[in-house]
């Protein structure tokens, strides 16, 4: 053993800790560890040999292996042991790969290290697995892996590995043999590389990535984070399409915010959220689509994001309070199907009414009813019913120019029922222009002898009834030059009474609640 071996050897079973650190700071960055000299370098070997049982522990001592400044040399294969005792590296170099594909270990501290990478596939950590301030270059594998802690990731950097290395272990973790060179180019060609690989992972106390930066993206897919995800002031960059991809990925609440980063898109696609989903004060940007949270559960949603660019789908999501402003949202929006129980943030209705019609594909009922129905939760009848003439307006570009000339009949006569003072407001222009011509020019009664005293306003009003109360139509006849009036207050009459009849149909018709 060299003499920095000898001293990790000795100090394993007190688990006291040995520091190859020099006096000059900047040399001691993990980063500078290839020109370290040879009074630094540990083989990865010697650590594994003392994690899986090569020296007893002192009676009344806690072992482990704690170093701080090393130069670890080789790959450390920890793959399938059974590691009882405590591995905490400090500032230290290790530009092999640490495997630990279904491992069993107790608490793993990497601080402020550089490592080349980390396979723990399908590996349980008994307590914290640390990497802060750590960077990891070519990726970090967590795929089914179960961690009884935490995971801390804060301050640290991780990089995606190169297609070509991401292709060669995958042949062997995931098809089961190996394949040729062009069969491997072939199987991953296109596949979206990633930072963070841990499909199904589960971390009992949460995972805090606060500051972290990633070349490629975090892959989630599954994952059970019951202690929370929180990625304040994060930046991620993809190396494809995602920046972050966690469909069906369960958490206690979900941080992105405090400046949070992405380029590339956030997709958590069916994901349950039992607390606070947040994007205040976040940027987002992404070719398409920025943030894909349909088919999601959370009780509270915060969009309040610095900038988005790129659109957003809240499409089948069930939220319970959804927190905005009108600057939340890009131009393409997609809320069908989306219910929420209590809305909060700094809305007129115009401008709730310009959110819900920027869906993509065009007009959508769902997000209509669903605003009209939570105004009508909170007393707001007017708001909801100018919600309802909006979405009758929409559906109306829909139709086929009967339907549309219908459409607009109903609108300006009576607001599709939804403004049924316009009636009245017709009715009472058309009564008012009927009393003053006819008073200016009565008409002729038909049976001279029978003896009526006219009044124009009641022959106008007679007219416009479309079935006469007061029988004057009988007993008077227009002159020729307002004949043309008397015939088209007639038809206005049953026009207004249709108009009303069906706008009241449509507006009492039962429909079952978004």
């Amino acid at each position: 053993m060299t003499p920095a071996e000898r001293q990790v050897w000795n100090a394993y079973p007190s688990g006291a800790w040995i520091d190859l650190r020099s006096s000059d700071a900047e040399g001691n960055r993990a980063a500078n560890g290839a020109e370290w000299g040879s009074e630094r370098q540990v083989r990865a070997e010697v650590i594994a040999a003392l994690l899986t049982g090569a020296r007893e522990p002192d009676p009344g001592k806690i072992p482990g292996v704690r170093l701080a400044g090393a130069h670890i040399i080789g790959d450390l294969l920890l793959s399938d042991a059974e590691v009882r005792d405590k591995l905490h590296l400090l500032n230290c170099y290790l530009p092999g790969v640490v495997h630990l594909t279904d491992a069993s270990t107790q608490g793993l501290r990497f601080r402020g290290c550089d490592i080349h990478r980390i396979r723990a596939a399908r590996s349980k950590i008994d307590g914290v697995f640390e990497l802060d301030g750590s960077t990891v270059r070519t990726g970090l594998r967590l795929d089914n892996a179960h961690i009884t802690g935490q995971l801390r990731l804060s301050r640290a950097f991780v990089s995606s590995p190169p297609p070509h290395k991401r292709a060669t272990e995958s042949a062997f973790e995931d098809m089961g043999h190996p394949y040729t060179e062009e069969d491997l180019k072939e199987r991953f060609l296109g596949q979206q590389p990633w930072a963070l690989w841990a499909g199904g992972l589960t971390v009992d106390g949460g995972a805090f990535m606060r500051g972290l930066r990633t070349e490629g993206g975090l892959r989630l897919i599954g994952a059970t984070l019951n202690g929370g995800l929180y990625l304040q002031g994060a930046e991620l960059r993809a190396a494809g399409d995602l920046a972050l991809f966690g469909d069906f990925l369960e958490a206690k609440t979900a941080e992105f915010s405090a400046n949070f980063k992405a380029e590339g898109g956030i997709r958590l696609r069916g994901a349950r959220i039992g607390g606070v989903l947040s994007f205040d004060r976040a940027e987002l940007s992404a070719p398409t689509r920025s943030l894909h949270l349909s088919h999601m559960q959370v009780d509270e949603l915060i969009m309040m994001p610095k900038s988005i660019k790129g659109e957003v789908n809240l499409a089948y999501s069930r939220v319970g309070v959804l927190f905005d402003n009108p600057s939340s949202y890009p131009d393409r929006v997609h809320l069908n199907g989306t219910n929420y129980e209590s809305l909060r943030g700094t809305w007129t209705v115009a401008e709730r009414l310009d959110w819900v019609c920027r869906d993509p594909g065009g007009y959508r009922p769902h997000p209509y009813e669903q605003l009209a129905a939570w105004y009508r939760r909170i007393g707001h009848e007017p708001d909801a019913r100018r919600v309802m003439l909006a979405k009758q307006r929409e559906h109306r570009a829909t139709l086929r120019p009967t339907g549309r000339g219908w459409g607009r009949m109903l609108d300006a006569v009576v607001g599709y029922g939804y403004r049924p003072w316009q009636a009245a407001v017709w009715a009472g222009v058309l009564l008012t222009i009927g009393t003053v011509v006819f008073g200016i020019h009565p008409p002729t009664q038909i049976d001279p002898d029978e003896k009526r005293t006219f009044s124009s306003f009641v022959y106008t009003l007679d007219l416009l009834v479309p079935v006469s109360l007061f029988e004057q139509r009988a007993a008077w006849e227009p002159a020729a030059g307002t004949q043309w009036l008397a015939w088209s207050l007639i038809a206005s009459g049953w026009i207004l009474a249709t108009a009303l009849i069906a706008g009241t149909a449509r507006v009492l018709r039962p429909s079952n609640p978004p």
